[in-house]
Parts: structure tokens; sequence; C-alpha cells
């Protein structure tokens, strides 16, 4: 016997220190209980249908005996189901833990390990996991299966019950009852003494004269609570004065005590309405494969998110402002209605799972910084942009993680600056920004060989190409001399470089014109050898 507690030691320390059992533990908590896992996600789309064919299954017997393969379906279910209960009873807590803990105190203390107690405390935890409303269930949907006992096979409703354990919005909705506990409880106390004043009366008046239809309390008692709740069903009428009395009384508090839990029920949804709504822009989101997060849908935001849908790129939208929140929504854009400087918020987003890129797009530079800040505290390879109101604000967003920031009002005032005088490049730039399928805006790469490697701009003539070059977005120094650049983080934008700007490889040509024509020159570009660009 001495051996045993020494085994038991052996065994507990080997759990808490084998990879095996941790990887093996995080597997079925990912399984069952994790509700950002698209595995838990899997197997409950499998218990739902599980459920489901199993309830017809049992239906189906009460007409005629089950086939061999009901039979044989309804032992693989219910071996699945006992396996669940299993597992979540393992996962409730680590045994492990208590076992080395109190192990641990007790060579402290250098006294004997109270073995009595540690098994108390183990049985209590697995019993105050048995107790929970939802493991009760899974252990009533297992009852219908003993065809022998056939009271059991009324417990075929815990079955279906059980379906709250793999529907996000049917737990919800236990979750908004439960926090209408208070006003429930007053509501069912309330109830059940008016049922009991109401069998008690109709059972007083109607017994003597009307015993067909009142023949014991029990028939008082299932027509009062037909008549309280207004369904009244007319098998059993009132036919002396203090029944009817009775009735009336019945009918008008059963009014009060509707429009009672009616009001309960909508406020308690009003007040999780929020969270149904983020279920299911979460839930959403898990199909994507990839998404960006925009946090802001101001102008910018509004005109980012127009782009991305046009180019089928998924995104969601991030907003504190109400008002910016509903017009997202009325677009019919995924909306998450919160702060985005906030770890909480970025998280459920998904900024550590598919989400390619955090766009800070609001029109407060102190809050793009918080924004940018959290962001690559959270995921530190992802790419991030902001957006930038005021220039000394820019090395701040750079320090602070973004990849990019821009500054759009800067960018407005070059674009003013160059083109001012030129009616047709204001077309054109219009153009592209009111979305006419004549103009678009195209990067072309200049790759090392290619016919425009090693040649000014003046040598390009996009003049007889009848294409616009809006700039150069390049790293390299040797362009450092030229005007009106924009600086990147680790590139610069050269705005309508001048004519003797020499391309190098790396380079990015920004042109606009029309579609045809960028084609034809993406088209050069791609054909030409070393040999042509020579010449």
């Amino acid at each position: 016997m001495k051996m045993l507690p020494q085994l038991i030691l052996a065994l507990v320390t080997f759990q808490q220190h084998s990879p095996t059992y941790k990887k093996t533990k995080q597997f079925f908590y990912n399984l069952l209980e994790d509700p950002d896992s698209r595995l838990k996600s899997r197997f409950d789309k499998v218990m739902i249908a599980s459920v489901l064919l199993s309830v017809f299954l049992l239906i189906d017997e009460v007409d005629k005996p089950a086939s061999s393969f009901e039979r044989w379906f309804e032992h693989l279910l219910i071996a699945l189901f006992i396996l669940e209960y299993v597992l979540r009873a393992w996962l409730y807590n680590d045994v492990h833990h208590i076992i080395l803990s109190h192990h641990a105190k007790a060579l402290y203390l250098n006294r004997p390990m109270q073995w009595g107690k540690v098994i108390k405390m183990i049985i209590a935890k697995k019993i105050e996991y048995m107790l929970t409303p939802l493991a009760l269930i899974d252990l009533l949907a297992i009852l219908p299966s003993f065809r022998s006992i056939t009271l059991l096979r009324a417990l075929l409703i815990f079955r279906l019950l059980k379906l709250f354990r793999y529907f996000k919005s049917l737990r919800l909705f236990a979750e908004v009852l439960e926090s209408k506990q208070f006003e429930l409880y007053t509501l069912v106390v309330f109830l059940s003494f008016l049922i009991f004043i109401g069998s008690v009366g109709i059972y007083f008046f109607e017994h003597p004269t009307n015993s067909q239809q009142v023949s014991d309390l029990f028939d008082a008692v299932y027509w009062s609570i037909i008549t309280v709740t207004s369904v009244g069903y007319g098998d059993i009428a009132p036919q002396t004065t203090g029944g009817r009395l009775v009735a009336i009384g019945l009918i008008l508090t059963g009014f009060g005590v509707l429009s009672f839990l009616i009001s309960i029920i909508v406020s308690a949804v009003n007040d999780k309405m929020h969270d149904l709504r983020e279920n299911s822009i979460y839930a959403e989101l898990q199909r994507y494969k990839s998404f960006v997060i925009i946090c802001g849908f101001g102008r910018v935001g509004q005109h980012i998110a127009k782009q991305l849908e046009k180019h089928n790129q998924h995104f969601i939208i991030i907003d504190n402002n109400e008002i910016n929140a509903m017009n997202a929504r009325r677009l019919g854009y995924l909306v998450i209605h919160a702060d985005a400087s906030k770890n909480e918020v970025l998280i459920n987003a998904g900024i550590k799972q598919k989400a390619s890129a955090v766009l800070c797009t609001t029109g407060d530079d102190v809050v793009n910084v918080y924004i940018t800040l959290t962001s690559r505290y959270l995921n530190s390879s992802i790419r991030i942009i902001s957006r930038a109101n005021h220039p000394q604000n820019v090395k701040k967003l750079y320090q602070a993680g973004a990849d990019n920031v821009i500054q759009p009002f800067e960018i407005a005032a070059l674009v003013v600056a160059q083109y001012i005088g030129k009616p047709v490049a204001f077309e054109a730039i219009l153009g592209v920004i009111r979305e006419e399928k004549q103009f678009i805006m195209e990067t072309l790469s200049v790759s090392a060989g290619s016919m425009i490697d090693g040649i000014t701009i003046a040598s390009l003539d996009f003049e007889r190409r009848k294409l616009m070059l809006i700039g150069v977005v390049s790293a390299n120094p040797a362009h450092r001399k030229h005007k009106n650049s924009y600086a990147l983080k680790n590139q610069h934008f050269y705005f309508k470089p001048p004519a003797f700007f020499l391309l190098q490889p790396g380079d990015l040509l920004v042109v606009l014109g029309r579609e045809i024509g960028i084609t034809y020159f993406r088209e050069q570009l791609k054909n030409s050898t070393p040999k042509e660009s020579k010449r």
C-alpha cells in the first residue's frame, strides 16, 4: 500500500512535465472548449447533425421496431456522448495540480501527505462539474437509450437541450435568461401563487356541480395554467358564477404576467444584442482565409473600404463612433462598435490569427498611435499602415511600429502644386477617384535588364504612350538628390520626378492612364530582354 502514493506522485509528476500529455489536453480543449478553434467549430457541426438524427430515429421507433442501423447508430452516439462527458470532466480541472500542490505543502511543513483530504477535494471538483447545468443535460441526454425503462424515454427532450452546448446563439440566449434571474424568479413565484389560487378557487366552485370536467385537483391546475397563459383550449369551461369570476381574474392577471415576461426577455436581449451581433461577425471572419482590419470609418476609412470591396478583399471595420458604425453597417460591412486601441477588441477581431494588415485611419493622431502600439504588441509581424494628420506625428507613428505612414493632406497639396494649370491631368486623377472605367492607376516594376532599366524618365516618352507618370517608389539612395520626395519607412515616393530621373532595378512606376495603354506598356516590359534594353 505504501507504494501506491509513490506511484501516484510519479504519475502526476510525469503529467506535469510531459509535452505529450500537455499537447493531448490542449488538443481536446481546442476540440471541446475553445470558442475560437476551427476544430471545435467542425466538431459542433458534427454533433448537431448527430443529435438531430438520433432524435428522429428515436421518434421513428415509436411506431415500428428499431432497425439494425438504428441500433448501431444509437450505440455509437451513446459511446460518443459518454466519451465527451468524460473528456469534459477531465478538462474541467487538473487533478495533478491539486496533488502536487498538497505534496509541496506537506514537504514544506515536514508532515505526512493527507491523501484523504486530497481525494475529497478531487471528488468535490468533479461533482462541482457534474452539477453544472450543461453537464446535467449531457448526462440526461444519455438516458433515453435505455429502452427497457419507458419513463426514461421521456428524457429525450434533454438530447435536444444538448444543442445549447453547440449553438453559440442558444448559449447566449441562456446567458440572457441567466442575467435576469431575479426578475424571472419573482415572476415564477407570483405565477405559482396565482395558479395555486386559481386552482383552489375553480376546484372549490366547479367540482361539486361540474365534476365531469373538474374531476380532481389536477384538472383544476391544468385549467388554471392554460387560462393564465391565455391559451384556453375550451375543454374545461366554468359553469358557476364563482368559477367564471375566477376565470376573469386569471385572464386579466395573465395579461399582466405575459407582459412582464416579454418585457424581461426584450430588455435582456437588448442588453445582449451587441454580443449577438459580434458573435455573428466573428463567425463570418472564421470563413475568411485572410482579411484587413480598418480602424476608423471616417472619410479615409470609407474610401479604403470601398476600394477593398471593389477588389473583393475581405475586411472588418472597428470604430468607437456609433454614427460611423451605423453607416458602415448600413453599407453591409462587418463592423465592431468598440475602441480599437484595446487589446481584447483587436484579439477578438483576429489580429493574432488571419488578419493580414491593420489600417489606422481615424482622424486623431493620438488614437492612431495607440492603435499602432497595441497592434504591434499583439502581432509583431503584421503590416500596419497609419494615417498622420500632422507632420510632427509621422516619426511617432513609425516609432510606435507602423510600417508605412500616409499623410493625405500633404499628398493632396503635392498634387495641386504639381498639376495646377493642367486640366487634363486633373481630369485623369478625378476619373480614378470617381472610378470612371476609362482611367486606372497601376504600379509597374523596373526589372533588372528590362527595356527601362538604366534609362531616364524622358526616354520613356509617357506622352507618346498616352500615359501619365504620377511618381516613382524607390529605396535606391541615388535618388535622394531629387525633390518632391515623400518619405516612407524604408523607401521614398518621388512625386512627378524630373526628366533626367534615372530608373534603377527595383523601382516602382506609378502610372495613370487608360487600361488599354497600361496593359500594352506592361506587355512590352514583360517581353523585353537584356539584349533589347542595351539597344
